[in-house]
Formats: structure tokens, sequence, C-alpha cells
């Protein structure tokens, strides 16, 4: 049985059209790319868990959140801390600078899985080689801009990886 957990991000572009993503390697489905946010906390509302968890995940508490600037909604499983979770997830859209995240963030990735940041190019995102993103549709959604109203992906399973390389003889 799966625990139904609401989630909120928040796809942060910058004036180039880079959107800022993070690493995570979990162990149902292998290494992925999200954007910052999380769960929300009791009596929070998902703009509220938006704007804790950017500036958690990021340092920054200076890029404005607008509730109406949703981007998407979606619903997908994982594990997480050995519990199956079904998460339902709004992604708002924010506008920011190219920068780096701010001050020591290593106890807070270290405790969410993060195991890296970069700014993704929309090139980044169309390359079929890339190490996949969450939701698999970001590419296109960021290309239309914030649809009115917000496009409900809906359930959308999230592939396993595959099995792990053969090791070379040696």
């Amino acid at each position: 049985m799966r625990i139904l957990r609401e989630a909120a991000r928040v796809a942060v572009l910058a004036p180039d059209g880079a959107v800022l993503l993070l690493r995570y390697d979990n162990e149902e489905v292998g290494v992925h790319w999200a954007m910052p946010g999380g769960g929300l906390d009791p009596g929070e509302s998902r703009l509220q868990a938006a704007a804790r968890e950017l500036r958690e995940e990021t340092g920054w508490a200076d890029v404005p959140l607008d509730g109406d600037r949703v981007l998407c909604t979606w619903i997908h499983d994982f594990t997480r801390a050995g519990v199956p979770v079904r998460q339902h997830e709004v992604i708002f859209l924010a506008h920011g600078p190219r920068r780096e995240p701010i001050g020591d963030l290593t106890a807070s990735h270290a405790g969410d899985g993060i195991l890296a940041w970069r700014w993704w190019s929309p090139t980044d995102l169309s390359d079929p080689a890339a190490e996949p993103v969450w939701p698999p549709r970001l590419r296109q959604l960021l290309a239309e801009g914030p649809p009115r109203p917000p496009v409900d992906l809906g359930y959308v399973p999230v592939a396993s990886p595959g099995p792990p390389p053969a090791t070379p003889p040696g």
C-alpha cells in the first residue's frame, strides 16, 4: 500500500531559458533530475511549501512565486526512505537569475538525497542521451510556457533503472 503525499516544486527559469534541476539517485528509479521542491508540511499550502523547499534546497529567498503561475500537475510513484509513496505534485513556474545555490546546503541536500545541481538549457533538456528528468515532459512544458489552465499530466509511471552494467572481465 502506498502512502499519499502532496508535494510542490518550482521550475526556476533563468533569463536564457535554462531551468535549475537537482540530481537524485533513488534505488527504485535510479538517477534522475527534478526541480527544487518536496512534500507539504502540516497546515502548509502548496505555494508555501514550494517557497520553503526552494529556500531550503537553494538558499534563495528572493525568487518571487505566484500561485497563478502553475506549469503542471502530475502523479507518480516512488519509494522514499523505504516507504512506497504516491505523490501528487504541483509545479510552479518562477523566473530568477542564473546563479549558484547559496549558503551551506550540505545537510539539507544529504537529508533529501540531492547529489548535485545544474542549470539545464532547452538543448540539454532535449538531449535523448541525458539522464531522466522529472516530469518526463518538462522540455515540452517549458517550451510552451505556463498554460491556462495548467497541464494535468495525470499518473505518469516512472521507469525503473535497467540492470546494472556488466563488469568487464578482468
